[in-house]
């Protein structure tokens, strides 16, 4: 978390320089048009430093899917709305790892929240409760996309593991869309033994790195609803 703070720092200073050096533009401008202005200047600067310190944190994927920035004054509605949501997770799912990344959501589910039987992609019945509380989540909030993400740990063969983190990763889709959530908004990829977060030197390094993780953003319908409030706040 200490990283994505740096990182986005960095990111926001430098944006802060190139407004000043177009001051000129907007100085005539009120508070809220000048933030508007400045973010949209920065975004996708803000955008590619969090996509990549994601990346080095580990996630390559997730942080490709997370890194974009809508920036201004609808970022700030979308940003409000993900907090709202990544609260809830937290308070919902016992054992969920939130962070809030962006405008989106990172979400890992770890073997204390999500786990599989041996070699398996079978929900554990544990497994299952915490979904049916995110299921909750994710049905109260309607205009998001959900990418997720499936993990082994560097244990057996290569090609194994990327074929039973896809199918893990499926599962929790079937699981999430079997209880109300619409698989349009859901799309699944497995990673295999790629990008873990921790040793796999350790069983327990290996238990967190058998995991399944979620990238929460806007969907088109937050993008343009976000850009109508904006606009009237003009």
């Amino acid at each position: 978390m200490k990283k994505v703070t740096t990182f986005a720092l960095a990111g926001t200073m430098l944006v802060s320089s190139l407004a000043f050096t177009s001051c000129d533009s907007i100085k005539n401008a009120n508070n809220t048009q000048k933030g508007a202005a400045i973010g949209a200047a920065g975004g996708a600067i803000i955008g590619g430093v969090l996509g990549n310190n994601v990346g080095k944190g580990g996630n390559s994927a997730l942080g490709a899917v997370l890194g974009g920035v809508i920036g201004g004054a609808a970022g700030g509605v979308i940003g409000n709305k993900m907090d709202k949501q990544a609260r809830e997770i937290k308070e919902t799912v016992p054992g969920a790892e939130v962070e809030r990344v962006g405008e989106g959501i990172r979400l890992v589910l770890g073997e204390n929240s999500v786990n599989f039987n041996l070699n398996q992609a079978t929900l554990t019945d544990k497994a299952k409760q915490n979904l049916d509380k995110l299921v909750k989540v994710f049905k109260d909030n309607p205009d998001t996309y959900i990418d997720i993400f499936g993990y082994t740990d560097i244990t057996g063969k290569e090609e194994y593991n990327l074929k039973l983190s896809r199918q893990r990763a499926n599962t929790v889709k079937t699981y999430l869309s079997q209880n109300g959530v619409s698989p349009k908004r859901i799309k699944t990829e497995g990673m295999g033994i790629a990008d873990p977060i921790a040793s796999n030197d350790t069983e327990a390094g290996r238990a967190k790195n058998r995991r399944v993780e979620f990238a929460i953003r806007a969907n088109e319908k937050m993008i343009d609803e976000a850009q109508t409030e904006a606009a009237a706040a003009y």
